[in-house]
Parts: C-alpha cells; sequence; structure tokens
C-alpha cells in the first residue's frame, strides 16, 4: 500500500485524503492547531464566525455533488436556499444584484445614459479584451461600469482594473448578452443561471461542519513544522519519514525552500513574484435585513462587501437581539482595529464590531504567463510522484466545489 503524505489540512487536502484513504496509507500534515484553512469557523461569544468569507456550497460539477452527498445528510443537515444579494449605492438606494438585470430601477438619468450604452453595445462587435477594464466597459458599458463595477473592484483589487488580469473570471460573474439584459430588464429576471444563486448551507456550525466531517478518521499531525520535502532514493522524506507520494496543497510559494533533490531551480524567481490579496474578516452585529451578500461600492469607507451569515443559519447568530444578525464586513488585504472601527461608523446597518481576523493569502491574482509557469512545475514534479491541488498551490480562485474538483483529479492519479 502507498504511503502518501498530505501538506495542509484545508478543504482540498482533506477532499484529496477522504478520496483515497481506503487504498493508501495517510497523514497529513497541518501547520496550524487546527484543520479548515479558509473555510474554517468559530464560535464567539455562541455566534457563529466564518473567519474567512461566507462559504456555503453548490456545484454544476456532478460528481463533486454526488460524492458531497455521500459525506452529508441532504436534508438533515443542512437547507437550500436563494442567492438575495444587493447593491449599496453610495446615494442609499439598494438595487438587486447583478445590477445590469435591474437597470430599471435606476434614476432616470442613469437608465437613459445605460440604454444609449447598450445601443453602443449592439452595434459593436466584441473585440479581444486584455483586462479587466477592458473586459466590464465592454459587457456592460460605461455607466454601470462607473456607477458599479469600478469602484467596488478597485476596493477589492486595490490597483487599477487595466492591471487585473482576467484568466480567473470564468463562472465567477454572470456573462449576459446585450439581448438577455435587455430581456431581464422587460421581465424583471433575477440572476438564475449563476452557480451560487442558490446555495446549501449547514443547519449547525457552518462550513466547520464540512471541515469536522472530512477531519475524521484522519490521521492529521497538527502544528506541523516541515523544514523540507526532500527527494531520496525514489522516496520523499518529511521529518524523518519516508512517503510514496506528496500531495501538496499548502502555498505554493513554500515550495522553493521546501523540496529538495529536484531541480526546480528555475521556478524559484516567478513564484517570488506571483502576487495575492489577503483579507480581513471582521465580525459584527448588524441591522436584521433579508440579504445575503451586500455589495459596497461607496468610496466613503474601504470595506467593500458584508457578508450577511446570520441569516445563512439562525444558529449562527447566537444571543444576538432580535432585531439584529451576525455578518462579516471584509476588508482587502490588513486594516488596523482603530481604522475598522472608524470605517464602522459610516457602513450601513449599523455595524458593531465584535472580533476580526486577518487572512494574509486569500485571493490569487493571476497573471498572464501564471497557469503556463505552475503547469511547468506540475510536470517537474509530478514525475517524482510530488503533486499540487488547491488554491494557492495551483493559484487559482478557487470556491469550495472547485477545490473538491480538483482535489478529486489527483485522488484519482494517486489510486490510478
Amino acid at each position: 500500500m502507498k504511503k502518501i503524505a498530505i501538506i495542509g489540512a484545508g478543504v482540498s487536502g482533506l477532499t484529496a485524503a477522504q478520496l483515497i484513504k481506503n487504498k493508501t496509507d495517510i497523514v497529513v500534515f497541518e501547520r496550524e492547531s487546527k484543520a479548515g484553512g479558509l473555510i474554517r469557523c468559530e464560535r464567539v461569544n455562541g455566534s457563529l464566525f466564518h473567519t474567512c468569507g461566507g462559504h456555503v456550497f453548490n456545484t454544476k460539477d456532478q460528481q463533486v455533488l454526488d460524492w458531497f452527498w455521500q459525506q452529508f445528510n441532504k436534508d438533515t443537515e443542512f437547507h437550500k436556499t436563494d442567492r438575495n444579494s444587493v447593491i449599496f449605492l453610495p446615494n442609499g438606494q439598494q438595487i438587486p444584484y447583478p445590477i445590469e438585470n435591474f437597470a430599471y430601477l435606476l434614476e432616470e438619468s442613469l437608465q437613459k445614459t445605460f440604454i444609449q450604452d447598450l445601443l453602443t453595445m449592439s452595434k459593436t462587435n466584441s473585440q479581444p479584451v486584455e483586462n479587466f477594464k477592458e473586459f466590464l466597459q465592454q459587457r456592460f458599458g460605461d455607466t454601470l461600469y462607473h456607477l458599479y463595477f469600478e469602484p467596488y473592484n478597485k476596493k477589492v483589487w486595490r490597483r487599477s482594473l487595466a492591471d487585473v488580469p482576467i484568466d480567473w473570471l470564468d463562472g465567477k460573474l454572470p456573462m449576459p448578452t446585450v439581448e438577455e439584459i435587455i430581456y431581464n430588464n422587460f421581465n424583471r429576471v433575477a440572476e438564475k443561471q449563476f452557480v451560487h444563486s442558490s446555495f446549501f448551507y449547514e443547519k449547525q456550525n457552518g462550513s466547520q461542519l464540512i471541515v469536522d466531517r472530512l477531519a475524521s478518521g484522519l490521521d492529521i499531525r497538527y502544528n506541523a513544522s516541515i523544514e523540507q520535502i526532500e527527494r531520496k532514493q525514489g522516496k520523499w522524506l518529511i521529518n524523518g519519514e519516508t512517503f510514496d507520494n506528496i500531495i501538496f496543497c499548502g502555498n505554493i510559494k513554500d515550495i522553493p525552500h521546501l523540496v529538495k533533490g529536484v531541480d526546480i531551480l528555475s521556478f524559484t524567481q516567478p513564484i517570488e513574484a506571483l502576487q495575492y490579496h489577503g483579507t480581513t474578516a471582521v465580525f459584527c452585529e448588524i441591522d436584521a435585513n433579508p440579504y445575503s451578500w451586500i455589495y459596497l461600492p461607496d468610496d466613503k469607507y474601504e470595506a467593500h462587501r458584508i457578508i450577511c451569515t446570520g441569516n445563512f443559519a439562525v444558529s449562527n447568530n447566537g444571543h444576538i437581539p432580535a432585531n439584529r444578525i451576525t455578518a462579516t464586513v471584509e476588508f482587502t488585504d490588513e486594516i488596523s482595529q482603530d481604522a475598522i472601527i472608524d470605517n464602522l461608523r459610516h457602513i450601513p446597518l449599523r455595524p458593531k464590531y465584535i472580533t476580526l481576523k486577518y487572512n494574509q493569502y486569500t485571493y490569487p491574482i493571476q497573471q498572464k504567463n501564471t497557469r503556463e509557469m505552475i503547469a511547468s512545475l506540475k510536470r517537474t514534479l509530478s514525475a517524482h510522484g510530488f503533486y499540487m491541488t488547491g488554491r494557492f498551490a495551483d493559484w487559482e480562485y478557487y470556491n469550495m466545489d472547485a477545490a473538491m474538483a480538483a482535489a478529486k483529479n489527483i485522488s484519482e492519479i494517486i489510486k490510478s
């Protein structure tokens, strides 16, 4: 039986471990004291805090869906709900998401300029786009770009949108045609094709339920300090233990100094050059509302969205007063507690600070040659039985279901 080392006990590592545990001998190494990575949750005064974002489950991948429901009881452990997201514009108006489907709600002057945008777009052949700015302007027009897409996304990316590549977009945004935008506005059609237009959410403990279930029965070495992963005599050595294969679900930036015995020197500089953003997740109490996600383009504060996790499950709210719910207010990169408190004074729904968690690595940023470089690194390492999967191993903006799908692909290689 093969002996496999899995580096990282986030959703990717746990999924891979569960998929191969019956055919291999597995050890999972986790540097933190708990499993879960980006989908970890904590209870704070009885309320559930998603320490990075607000993770929900849905997928269009039937294999992932089938496997997931083999691990959980859909009826007793989860409930399904429709996405109810909204954009809070600077003038105080609340426009349902996605904004292009609800342009009929905008003030008259904006409606007129948006109609002119649509007419122009309908007469113009689509051109290849080189960056996120060009994509947004070509797809949605200048009116919505300046009203919402630019100010919101500049908060998220903290750079000119002309400097943001477009490789990460697949499946992340609705991609309507001009005809679809017009039809949706005439017929008051909400977005139903987007993968998370509805989602499943745990009745108790949020995504921590997924972590705990997938970690169950595994040999996980917590607080693991790995100095190197050495290829020697056809095997891999970690902390004195010998393994046949490695499944690396950590951060690719650690690979150049960890991996010994395989020549990957040429990858050191491009890996060091990879860019990313972190997030500061601020757990708050806010006014009760019917929303799931609230998008915040207003430049009077730095936060870009509110995730109303208190609406995902009643059990998330703990002892919060009846007219209030819990939520996560999200900021890009690190922000001081004093700056957070100042920001909260200007944010809608009267957020009251509870606690925060800064995550240094949250959003990988793709550059033009990122995927090609990582694919080459994978070919080099896989020839020696070293495989990579996960958001920051693959440097891909995976949602939970995509991370599971990628882990499944690696598990098939290991089992073959």
